[in-house]
């Protein structure tokens, strides 16, 4: 008995093969720094918009996310972590009235009845080093944290986060805006490019 074998060999297969093959072993280098660039990009869009939300100096917000975690090889992911807790008003821009202190939580001046900033009766307020800028009330007679008795002074916060404001709003908005579409289309032009 015989056997017969027929084979078909077409230059485009072998091309194809290639392209494949090429792809197979580039496209992993590549990958990771195209997602760190739409990361950067998102990352800017970001700390443009939470300064804007929450009224921040920049600086702060910068501050607050620092160095984002990179892709590499292996990771395929790019993370903005933030930290902060409620915000104290010594960082929006306070400025000290009769009435109590104003500041900008969430870009926007409010009144915070019956807060102070410095001593003495007005108008000559005198600004006390110990205060070191920040925005205080009174919270009652009693035992001070130093072991001696007397007015208890607290610090006033905003009720502003950082990690919440980042995951909301404007700055949401503006990561899946720029992340999504410009991920795709700068990883699609990767694979043509790799492909040619």
């Amino acid at each position: 008995m015989t056997t017969i074998s027929i084979t078909w060999a077409d230059g485009h297969l072998k091309k194809f093969g290639k392209d494949i093959a090429r792809l197979r072993r580039e496209f992993p280098k590549v990958l990771p720094r195209e997602i760190n660039k739409v990361g950067d990009r998102a990352k800017t869009q970001v700390i443009r918009n939470l300064t804007a939300q929450t009224g921040l100096p920049r600086k702060t917000i910068v501050k607050a996310i620092g160095d984002p975690g990179l892709a590499g090889r292996g990771k395929l992911s790019y993370e903005l972590v933030t930290r902060g807790g409620n915000i104290r008003l010594k960082y929006l821009l306070p400025i000290e009235t009769r009435a109590g202190v104003t500041a900008k939580p969430w870009g926007k001046r409010q009144l915070f009845p019956k807060t102070f900033m410095k001593g003495g009766a007005f108008p000559n307020r005198k600004v006390v080093s110990q205060f070191d800028g920040h925005v205080y009330r009174r919270a009652g007679f009693g035992q001070r944290t130093d072991g001696s008795t007397g007015e208890k002074l607290t610090q006033v916060r905003s009720g502003m986060l950082i990690p919440v404001e980042m995951t909301k709003g404007a700055t949401s908005a503006a990561f899946v805006k720029i992340a999504g579409p410009l991920l795709q289309e700068r990883v699609e032009r990767a694979i043509v490019r790799l492909l040619k």
